[in-house]
């Protein structure tokens, strides 16, 4: 996985996304016009022309976020359109009449205080195999906004990681039947790890901004036993936090709200075969710890993200050879993040099969004293 290593303003930020992840904007540019081909029956021109009907939300929500866009394209030599459609890739992929109704399968679990002092999250990423080469780890460095790790996709500005205010944020891809034009929510994401408080990050998206239904799993910590974690489902039409413990919860792929369930429609038409049982055996692991009062720490989450328990679909996710090819996905990568500790553990690959490797936010109170 590479890394980037950006600073400046928002356009420069971009810019230098889009100079030195060429080769990853590449990846994700092929591997999304053909889904959307697939899923949609559409061509890039037509990709193009629905992405731009999000752009009014997006200048009223932030527009450093076009701006860092335009910095992408100019540094990828490609056009701000095709940028602006890998950042709405779920809008348009994800919802209303697709071909199919699969999306992205992850699985993600969340701790904090009572159950353990440090508020933990972590999830695997299942997706197509062909966006292991669009991957990048971006650590962002700004003066007048939060430092931030992300792991993202080529050419997408927000997604997966944590800031340096001990505010992190995980996704759960929800296929659903009704959309709006608001704020793409890989775009959302992205306003969480901007977020300098968790009460700033939920205002961000509890008004229905989001154009589509996701599950954020957003975890904060101020200290030991001083942290949070909610799995909480987005869509066009407000939110709902689903997990009913406040020390712990988990989530799959299908939407556990029966409020937005009804509102935007449950497009998972695997989510019995497949995102039910990785929700269950999650709790299930969690539940085990809990009853056995075994120490719950990174390597447990470790351990639980590896999990092939009713493979090919397990947490860790193999590819089922039985499903059509335009279905079949894979654990792309893991992630751990210890928001208390600032520790971060990433796994380029499946956890079952490869390690996890360490890192942390860097935070300007350590960059002033290295100066």
């Amino acid at each position: 996985m590479k890394v980037l290593n950006l600073q400046g303003s928002a356009r420069e930020i971009g810019r230098q996304h889009g100079e030195q992840g060429k080769a990853q904007i590449a990846q994700s540019m092929e591997t999304y016009e053909r889904l959307f081909y697939d899923y949609q029956g559409i061509d890039w021109k037509k990709v193009r022309e629905r992405a731009k009907i999000h752009m009014p939300a997006i200048e009223a929500f932030d527009p450093a976020l076009l701006e860092e866009m335009e910095g992408v394209a100019e540094g990828a030599g490609l056009a701000f359109e095709d940028i602006l459609a890998l950042n709405a890739r779920s809008e348009i992929a994800l919802t209303g009449n697709a071909h199919t109704s699969f999306s992205d399968g992850c699985t993600s679990i969340s701790t904090c205080s009572p159950l353990t002092a440090d508020t933990i999250i972590g999830q695997n990423w299942d997706w197509k195999s062909a966006q292991k080469d669009s991957l990048l780890m971006l650590n962002i460095e700004r003066e007048d906004r939060p430092n931030i790790l992300m792991i993202t996709e080529g050419g997408i500005i927000g997604k997966i990681g944590c800031n340096e205010h001990a505010l992190g944020v995980g996704l759960n891809a929800l296929h659903s039947g009704k959309k709006s034009d608001g704020v793409p929510i890989h775009l959302g994401l992205r306003s969480i790890l901007d977020s300098a408080s968790l009460h700033e990050a939920f205002a961000k998206i509890q008004e229905g901004q989001m154009a589509s239904a996701a599950n954020f799993m957003i975890g904060y910590s101020e200290g030991k036993h001083r942290g949070m974690a909610f799995h909480v489902e987005v869509s066009p039409f407000g939110i709902a936090i689903t997990n009913e413990e406040a020390s712990h919860g988990v989530h799959s792929n299908h939407i556990c709200s029966q409020e937005i369930q009804m509102k935007v429609g449950e497009g998972n038409n695997l989510r019995y075969s497949d995102s039910e049982i990785r929700k269950r055996r999650a709790e299930q692991l969690l539940a085990q710890a809990i009853q056995d009062k075994t120490a719950i720490t990174e390597e447990s989450f470790k351990t639980w993200l590896s999990d092939t328990f009713n493979a090919p679909n397990s947490i860790n996710h193999y590819v089922n050879e039985q499903a059509p090819v335009h279905r079949r996905m894979e654990t792309v990568f893991g992630i751990v993040m210890n928001l208390t500790e600032n520790n971060i553990y990433v796994c380029d690959g499946m956890p079952a099969h490869k390690p996890f490797e360490q890192y942390s936010v860097k935070r300007k109170e350590e960059r002033q004293t290295a100066d």
